[in-house]
């Protein structure tokens, strides 16, 4: 019989994880440092005056700041609207390999690439401010050309998103249904496109919370929207530390509308990553 070594007499300790010290979430780090960056910026500002006096004009500024917020909602929810229904057919067009799909693909392609900025002068200056229809005059506002400005980004960003749901689908799918007689449009609508919704909504929200912040544009074309407000505020009141106030809520006013379609964005991801 073979001696038992010293070794093995001894119980051995199972080795455990190292439980892994979780930080705050990257989003509540960067919301904490904007809010103490700009409470130092308050502090220290030249000519800040009384901090109660400060506070007292911003709540006077408050709904006037609501509403131009209110404004560039409205103009981010036009133009992801706008551009979903285009991106999808842009998007399904480009499936094609005949000469609207590569027109399809060309206009994916440029929009893309295209500076959002000159997109947002292009459509303020070139369209008319106003058109005729039947003899009827209807005006043609400022903030629906910006929202037809940011719909065309919308569109290409869609389309590829699009595209690239339907390039996720096994092709044996395509096969099966086409043994079955189904067209090709039959297959793309009953078929792949049901499955595609669910692949493409987080990106779809990815793409909003872009937009909703791409709407900060528009103020440098005189649309009355968060930082155009913010801007007439600052130069009415006149005060460094209402300035910093003011611009610090702008900021925070967005992140707080966009950070929680990022949280369910990832959320959503990984619910579908798992079914």
């Amino acid at each position: 019989m073979a001696p038992r070594s010293a070794a093995s007499s001894f119980p051995v300790a199972e080795s455990r994880p190292a439980k892994r010290v979780r930080g705050p979430a990257p989003g509540v780090a960067a919301a904490l440092g904007v809010l103490v960056a700009g409470a130092l910026l308050w502090t220290f500002a030249p000519d800040s005056g009384a901090p109660g006096e400060t506070l007292a004009r911003f709540v006077e500024w408050a709904p006037a700041l609501a509403h131009g917020f209110a404004l560039n909602v409205l103009i981010s929810i036009g133009a992801i609207a706008i551009g979903s229904v285009l991106g999808l057919a842009i998007g399904a067009l480009a499936l094609a390999h005949s000469l609207p799909g590569r027109i399809a693909r060309l206009w994916a392609q440029v929009f893309r690439n295209a500076p959002w900025l000159v997109l947002v002068y292009f459509t303020t200056y070139v369209f008319p401010f106003e058109f005729t229809l039947f003899g009827t005059t209807f005006p043609f506002p400022d903030w629906l050309k910006v929202t037809l400005a940011l719909a065309l980004p919308a569109s290409a960003n869609i389309a590829e998103v699009f595209r690239g749901a339907v390039a996720s689908i096994p092709t044996t799918q395509w096969e099966a249904a086409g043994s079955l007689a189904f067209s090709r449009a039959q297959i793309l609508l009953h078929i792949v496109l049901p499955q595609c919704i669910r692949r493409m909504l987080p990106p779809w929200m990815n793409v909003y919370a872009i937009i909703t912040m791409g709407t900060a544009l528009s103020s440098l074309v005189g649309i009355h929207d968060l930082i155009d407000t913010a801007q007439v505020a600052s130069s009415t009141v006149a005060r460094s530390s209402f300035t910093v106030l003011s611009y610090l809520a702008t900021l925070v006013i967005f992140f707080a509308y966009c950070y929680p379609i990022s949280l369910l964005t990832r959320w959503l991801e990984k619910r579908m990553g798992n079914v």
